[in-house]
């Protein structure tokens, strides 16, 4: 299966992180979540995760037109949180195998802020390869206006996965203590550099 929405610039070097499974949730379907981003030639924010597993007994969403829509982290999704400069501002990006996505913006943790209807919508690719699904985005800074150009960026990549049973399991790039949550600062555990820096791993 491939959804393509628009060619988008090739991606500058880029960053590769393992996503962990929260210790309180359990599936025997997914074999490892790998997720990358880097920034493209055009200065958008790129994305690439690799979901590798059985994916006959994991529920992913039928393709559909691409548009907005919500609650998307109620089956299998994968996220991406970007703050810049250290703020307390932050985005949650949601992408999921269907096409469809969703921006929230927040003011400070879990604090929502309004949202200018009609924002473009990001670049998303979904490949079915075997045993792995592959789904790339990007999103240009220019739509993220809070964070503006030539800032550090700090990211929290996560996803969720859904399995035959209708079980949820959560993955993160660094899970806080306690219940899994996506928002928690500590979960922003990724720097990356204004185009032509380099990438930190905190």
């Amino acid at each position: 299966m491939v959804l393509k929405l628009r060619e988008e610039p090739r991606a500058m070097t880029s960053h590769t992180a393992i996503l962990t499974r929260h210790p309180e949730t359990h599936t025997d379907t997914v074999r490892g979540i790998e997720a990358r981003v880097s920034w493209t030639r055009g200065g958008a924010l790129a994305f690439t995760y690799t979901l590798k597993g059985d994916l006959s007994r994991i529920r992913i969403p039928a393709p559909r037109e691409p548009r907005r829509a919500d609650r998307l982290w109620e089956q299998t999704c994968f996220e991406a949180f970007v703050s810049g400069n250290n703020k307390p501002e932050y985005y949650e990006l949601n992408f999921a195998l269907s096409g469809e996505w969703a921006l929230y913006a927040f003011r400070r943790y879990r604090e929502r802020a309004g949202l200018v209807e009609g924002e473009p919508a990001p670049t998303i690719t979904v490949r079915e390869t075997g045993d792995s699904f592959e789904l790339d985005a990007a999103m240009g800074l220019d739509r993220l206006p809070m964070i503006g150009p030539g800032a550090r960026i700090r990211l929290a990549l996560s996803a969720v996965i859904e399995d035959d049973r209708g079980m949820l399991s959560y993955w993160a790039l660094k899970h806080p203590s306690g219940k899994p949550d996506f928002h928690h600062p500590d979960g922003f555990a990724l720097e990356l550099e204004p185009p032509g820096r380099t990438i930190i791993r905190r």
